[in-house]
């Protein structure tokens, strides 16, 4: 049994140089734009590398950093049962554009988050909105 009722849905990667390390899985790696957008002098970008998770490379996250997103099926029983075994959020609940979201770290600082997609499919529907302003990198 896992410890979430969920699954390792994405990988929150910085980035020192954001054009360069999309060129580079775009032309290189040759990994599926799943989508990307600018928004707030902000920029993400999903690629779907493997099976597994979508790796999310991010132009506001220190180079180096991955924040794993677990997607829980009900993110506040999910927080529940973890604060009775002594877990804590860094913070209050927050939203994040599949839902809402709880950040934590493990005893080594290891940033991890949890939350509950109320929105699936959202950002690559508004991904293929043609009259998107923010999404960038479409062939």
């Amino acid at each position: 049994m896992s410890a979430f009722p969920g699954k390792l849905e994405f990988l929150y990667v910085g980035t020192a140089d954001f054009d360069r390390d999309f060129a580079y899985y775009r032309d290189v790696l040759e990994a599926p734009l799943v989508w990307a957008f600018e928004k707030y002098e902000t920029r993400v970008a999903a690629f779907r590398l493997c099976d597994g998770p979508l790796y999310l490379l991010a132009d506001h996250r220190p180079a180096g950093s991955c924040l794993l997103l677990i997607a829980v099926d009900d993110l506040e029983a999910t927080a529940a049962a973890l604060r009775a075994r002594g877990w804590r959020s860094e913070s209050d609940g927050f939203e994040i554009p599949p839902g809402p979201c709880y950040l934590f770290s493990d005893p080594s600082g290891n940033p991890l988050a949890i939350f509950q997609n109320v929105r699936p499919g959202l950002m690559e529907e508004r991904y293929a909105d043609p009259d998107n302003p923010h999404a960038f990198g479409k062939p």
